[in-house]
């Protein structure tokens, strides 16, 4: 690989700690890469001596399949996929740890240990309270709060938050997961940090003796975490890591905008810089610099580029309507949809884009966070395949347990001939499926696509059934996505619609930023630390476009708290680098004093495929004859303190619609809306 000056002085670099301030666009991945393809071809060090670290499955993908190409080029065997073991995230490399290197037999556990997700270790709480008539507060936000205080009990704190018995819990929960033999999460690495740090104090031998740890994302990281880290350290491994203080947007999850400074002062590291951007424009960095959180250089290597576009809409349908329009000339101009995206600070901003696009015919895809939990069938199969798996006597009389015997015989492991059906059979999930019922025949399909695919792990694994069955269900906790879908394509010749949160790590020739009102980017905050994070999230949006940005917002929106007109982000961005093209007087269904022209938008919507978007503004629009009877008679004026003078658009026996000029469509519920018909 072709490398700058600081990407190479970072690779050959040899202090025994080295993190790495890589900026937005400077080529991250490619110096970690590099920087593991140095250690083990000039320094000579074994790949299943390193311990290469990441957030996500995806990013842990990315490293072993490039590494994977580009040793294949370079010789005909390449690397086994064995020797890339301890490359993964944290909590993977941790539960192979307490798997095969370990001794957690010594704190009452098994080998074969179950992974369970938070949403069951919340099921299993719910249990135990109701059982042992615990008294616990805000019950409702009950994995909220095993999120938050889970630190302060385990740092000795003597009282939780609220003065219930939520420790009483913590440690009922601690003792019900050891005799289930399970471990959430957190537990993985909070149990992998105690035995290292035991085993080292005790001078036993496990076995485990990394020679580099290497980290991408270093900026996420959270105190148990860092931890980890640190017994790696301890066990002599040298320390690379990677990362950018302004993509820090996860303080919710424990990460801290002050890690590179703890990192630093923890294994008196030496601190190296990626400066160059490769990916945005001079200009939209330049913008960007605005919402950075340090004031460091980020200096760009491209041509100026576009200005960046501000626009306003009316609403968000409004908003909608016209994206088609211009993702439609754009790719008509040679764009592919899959270099378009559009961004929103919430996952709910995307139903209307979603149903205006796919009436217009624009191919879209939504990065959604999809879990087990939301496929009710699935979330109850994967429970039960995990309580079958555990149960030690249950596959005694399997129809695959002669593949353990052959694999014992052979030295290699046959998996036996057995296909879905089989298992489904043997298993006898009829029984619990009803085949009467209306949608047996799609949960069947959904099961038996599932242990299709538990099957296909096995094999890529070179497991029996039975242990690949136990890997595949601690997988399926650790990575629920990769189960149940596929993340976005970014391939396929599709839009990307997506959160700020979602865009993180990727790239786009043109992005699109909705929704820049205060009360969406940013959010309403009550802490500076908040405000922060908010800044950064806008930065890491921004920052995602290469060739072209706009920003947009809404002067009549349709969320609840949020302010119309441009948020302040708009406004501190230097105004020479900005082409403002918002309209003082709205065209199509909008008057040119800025309020709807609702006879007109409901002849256009009529005509739209995408009608049933805007029911939640007019009710159940009439019918076109019936629009066009007696309308004016029909006009019925209320008053408003606040809004004035206005008339009826829609009501029911509870909420009243009316609109107002210069100020839009207002909801009113009945019992209090103050109105006075005129």
């Amino acid at each position: 690989m072709k490398l700058n000056e600081y990407q190479r002085a970072a690779v050959l670099d040899e202090s025994d700690a080295c993190i790495v301030n890589a900026k937005v666009g400077s080529g991250k991945t490619t110096v970690l890469i590099s920087k593991v393809q140095y250690l083990h071809e000039v320094k000579h060090v074994p790949y299943e001596e390193m311990i290469v670290l990441t957030f996500t499955n995806k990013a842990a993908q990315e490293i072993k399949e490039r590494l994977l190409a580009i040793t294949a080029d370079q010789t005909e065997s390449g690397i086994a996929a064995e020797q890339l073991k301890g490359f993964g995230t944290f909590h993977s490399v941790a539960l192979c740890l307490l798997r095969e290197k370990l001794p957690i037999q010594e704190l009452g556990y098994e080998p074969e240990f179950a992974v369970i997700t938070p949403e069951e270790e919340t099921e299993l709480a719910l249990e135990l309270i109701k059982e042992q008539k615990l008294k616990i507060k805000y019950k409702n936000r009950l994995k909220k709060r095993l999120e938050q205080e889970r630190e302060d009990y385990e740092n000795g704190r003597e009282e939780p938050r609220y003065h219930d018995a939520l420790f009483v819990l913590m440690r009922m929960l601690g003792q019900e997961k050891l005799k289930r033999n399970q471990f959430t999460f957190r537990d993985l690495i909070r149990v992998s940090n105690y035995l290292l740090r035991k085993n080292l104090q005790l001078k036993q031998d496990i076995d485990f003796h990394p020679k580099w740890v290497i980290v991408d994302e270093v900026q996420d990281c959270d105190a148990i975490q860092i931890e980890f880290l640190t017994q790696m350290k301890n066990y002599g491994a040298a320390f690379f890591a990677v990362g950018d203080p302004n993509q820090v947007i996860y303080s919710w999850r424990g990460s801290s905008s002050r890690i590179f400074y703890q990192l630093k002062e923890r294994f008196h590291a030496r601190e190296l810089s990626l400066p160059l951007n490769y990916r945005s424009s001079n200009v939209i960095l330049a913008a960007a610099k605005c919402f950075q959180q340090n004031a460091d250089n980020l200096a760009g290597t491209r041509e100026n580029g576009e200005l960046i576009v501000v626009k306003n809409h009316y609403n968000a349908f409004q908003e909608a309507n016209e994206l088609v329009a211009e993702i439609q000339n754009l790719n008509q101009r040679g764009v592919s949809y899959h270099e378009i995206a559009v961004f929103y600070r919430l996952q709910s901003q995307s139903e209307i884009l979603e149903k205006v696009f796919a009436a217009e015919g624009i191919p879209f895809e939504v990065s959604v966070k999809k879990t087990v939990q939301d496929i009710p069938i699935l979330n109850w199969f994967l429970k039960k395949m995990k309580r079958d798996c555990q149960n030690k006597g249950l596959f005694d009389e399997a129809p695959w347990r002669g593949a353990e015997n052959r694999c014992s015989d052979t030295g290699a492991i046959e998996t036996p001939d057995m296909s879905a059906q089989d298992i489904y059979d043997f298993l006898n999930i009829d029984e619990h499926l009803k085949p009467n019922a209306a949608g047996y025949q799609e949960e069947k399909e959904q099961i038996l696509e599932m242990l299709d695919r538990m099957r296909d792990y096995t094999n890529e694994q070179h497991l029996t059934l039975i242990d690949g069955f136990r890997q595949f269900l601690n997988s399926s906790a650790l990575y629920g996505i990769r189960i149940l879908q596929k993340e976005v394509d970014m391939t396929e010749d599709s839009v990307k619609l997506m959160t700020l949160h979602a865009s993180k790590g990727l790239e786009f020739s043109h992005v699109f930023i909705i929704g820049v009102n205060y009360g969406l980017i940013p959010l309403r905050t009550q802490e500076f630390e908040e405000e922060d994070e908010e800044r950064r999230l806008f930065f890491v949006g921004m920052t995602r476009a290469k060739d072209y940005l706009e920003l947009s917002y809404y002067t009549n929106p349709d969320q609840p708290r949020v302010t119309e007109g441009p948020s302040r982000y708009i406004q501190m961005i230097p105004q020479n680098l900005i082409r403002d093209e918002s309209r003082s007087e709205p065209t199509g269904a909008f008057t040119a004093n800025g309020k709807v022209d609702l006879q007109k938008m409901r002849k256009e919507v009529e005509k739209s495929s995408a009608m049933q978007t805007l029911a939640v503004l007019f009710g159940q629009p009439g019918t076109p004859d019936s629009d066009h009877t007696n309308t004016d008679e029909k006009v019925q004026k209320v008053r408003h303190e606040k809004y004035g003078v206005g008339i009826i658009i829609s009501e029911d026996e509870n909420m009243v619609e009316a609109e107002f000029e210069n100020y839009g469509v207002k909801q009113f519920m009945k019992m209090f809306s103050e109105l006075e018909r005129i």
